[in-house]
């Protein structure tokens, strides 16, 4: 089963006040393996980014004046994500964003029967307990230092591994690797995702069962 990790980055909180996405990130994940298959674009948002955006993610007007528009990459959007789960963490606000984005184009919007909120299976998971994505890395001992800057493909990466630690999964081993056009790529170090089953012999089954005779007997009788 195919699924995709999705983050993005905006020039501000509301659609409402019409905030626009000012970069998108995916990562393919194949049965909790992740791919190389990845989709990253930087947006023109065709709007300033207001101040307390830029404070999280950093990317200026004149960096982004350059980019590609979302209907530009749309296209090929729709089909990187075509009959698979999406796996957002805080969905209401990305798909939010992403659902105007394809209106204003005249595009259908992303239906949430295909949205797993990681968010939601933190809250669920951990109640009462801190549940960003920050707090998640801190508590699967994720590291997340080089998040200094929210950027999406990163917090995909690190996304992609809070949601294996949701899920009881072992976690993936990924590598991104900035360039020097700020384009970032995946690579795959290690492939071994799933807890390997190990059965226990006709003879260990046996010594487990002398063992629990004689400790049951010697503690309670």
């Amino acid at each position: 089963m195919k699924e995709i990790v999705l983050d993005t980055e905006t020039t501000g909180l509301s659609v409402r006040d019409g905030h626009r996405i000012v970069e998108i990130g995916c990562i393919e994940l194949d049965n909790l393996v992740p791919t190389k298959n990845i989709f990253h674009f930087y947006l023109n948002p065709e709007r300033k980014v207001s101040e307390k955006a830029f404070e999280v993610h950093g990317y200026s007007d004149e960096f982004l004046a350059s980019k590609q528009k979302f209907a530009d990459i749309a296209d090929d959007f729709i089909d990187f994500i075509k009959n698979k789960k999406i796996i957002i963490h805080n969905a209401e606000f990305d798909i939010g964003h992403l659902n105007n984005e394809l209106t204003l184009i005249g595009k259908p919007k992303i239906s949430n029967e295909n949205i797993i909120d990681t968010l939601e299976l933190a809250r669920n998971k951990f109640p009462g307990s801190g549940i960003s994505l920050d707090a998640l890395c801190k508590r699967f001992r994720i590291d997340n230092s080089r998040r200094e800057k929210h950027t999406a493909l990163i917090d995909c990466d690190l996304l992609a591994k809070v949601y294996i630690n949701l899920i009881d999964q072992k976690e993936p081993t990924l590598n991104l690797v900035e360039n020097n056009d700020n384009n970032i790529s995946l690579t795959q170090s290690e492939a071994q995702y799933f807890k390997k089953v190990i059965k226990p012999t006709d003879q260990e089954l046996l010594n487990h069962k002398e063992f629990l005779k004689k400790n049951l007997k010697k503690n309670f009788f």
